[in-house]
């Protein structure tokens, strides 16, 4: 089983970015998905996640109005659009997949993570 993140990068502040995670090993649509991201020197915090289907979404409050999470099962892809990046968006942010929607945004339900992507925020 594995997730391969990729989409990451250095953007100035107000711009986007997609971030991409394919799965490759198992099908990515039987699993809840998420992305989580983690800082220099602070803890790993969810951003959003989608279940299996795609029927279901959740992003934690900061990110909500400006990140998308979406997913294409046909490619075992899961997907997060990021607007409006400011520069403390600034992380390693990682895909991740869980067996069920069970708390989402608890890292500790996923049993999967890819290696993370970095993206920087900066002028």
């Amino acid at each position: 089983f594995q997730l391969q993140a990729s989409g990451g990068g250095l953007v100035q502040p107000g711009g986007s970015l997609r971030l991409s995670c394919v799965a490759s090993g198992f099908t990515l649509e039987y699993y809840t998905s998420g992305w989580f991201r983690q800082a220099p020197g602070k803890e790993r915090e969810a951003v959003s996640c989608i279940s299996a289907r795609g029927g279901r979404t959740a992003y934690a409050d900061s990110f909500k109005g400006r990140f998308t999470i979406s997913r294409d099962n046909a490619k075992n892809t899961l997907y997060l659009q990021m607007n409006s990046l400011k520069p403390e968006d600034t992380a390693v942010y990682f895909c991740a997949a869980a067996p069920s929607w069970h708390q989402p945004l608890d890292p500790r339900a996923y049993n999967y993570w890819g290696q993370g992507t970095q993206v920087t925020v900066s002028s």
